[in-house]
């Protein structure tokens, strides 16, 4: 598992320690996992928004195109 720095305000840091029951680096993970997860949703909606356009437009695409463009193996 890779180590990241984080640089946080001072004030946010005192807060935090008055909180010791809490794990941060598992708070931390937790938080950029579900933001990761939002840009993978942002990205899957964008390439169907696209497919929906090029497919009103006439354009085909094959399933394993795709695929390729969602990211996914079939």
């Amino acid at each position: 598992m890779a180590n990241m720095t984080l640089a946080i305000p001072d004030k946010l840091y005192k807060q935090m320690k008055e909180h010791k029951e809490l794990k941060w680096s598992e708070v931390a993970r937790k938080a950029f996992e579900e933001k990761m997860d939002a840009l993978e949703l942002a990205d899957d909606l964008e390439s169907i928004r696209i497919a929906r356009k090029e497919h009103r437009e006439g354009k085909t695409i094959s399933e394993q195109n795709l695929a390729k463009k969602l990211g996914i193996k079939i």
